[in-house]
């Protein structure tokens, strides 16, 4: 049963991790919209959760045989989320590809998902204290 409920909170951790990295990406984007030459960046996150999931749920890691070895994941690994960089709608002039509305609502939308998920902990808590509590 505590297996359970652990693996339940950690997919909603890493969910909240990674949309809150997303967040960040999305207002750099927007942030850079008028530095030329600036490339919009963006995660899969579907790919990314599935990779923080995997590492979570104790899949197979890498052994460093040696301290010059580098280390998996890090920085650009997986379980952070790769960062891809979005293909242009309409190029403009200077070289940047951020195309505001397109950022506005990827921005809006990974809100309401990291709301979501947010509410989705909050009812795993309340649910857990009313067991806890028999009432």
């Amino acid at each position: 049963m505590l297996s359970k409920i652990d693996n339940d909170l950690a997919f909603v951790q890493s969910a909240l991790n990674l949309r809150a990295r997303r967040q960040e990406v999305l207002a750099s984007n927007i942030a850079n919209s008028d530095t030329p030459n600036y490339k919009a960046r963006d995660m899969d996150f579907a790919a990314a959760l599935k990779g923080a999931m995997g590492a979570a749920s104790g899949s197979l890691s890498l052994a460093r045989t040696s301290a010059r070895h580098i280390e998996a994941g890090g920085a650009g690994g997986m379980a952070d989320g790769v960062l891809k960089y979005r293909s242009s709608v309409q190029p403009s002039l200077d070289g940047n590809t951020v195309d505001m509305d397109v950022e506005r609502a990827h921005f809006t939308e990974n809100s309401l998902h990291y709301q979501f998920l947010l509410d989705r902990a909050a009812g795993q808590f309340k649910t857990m204290s009313m067991a806890i509590s028999d009432k």
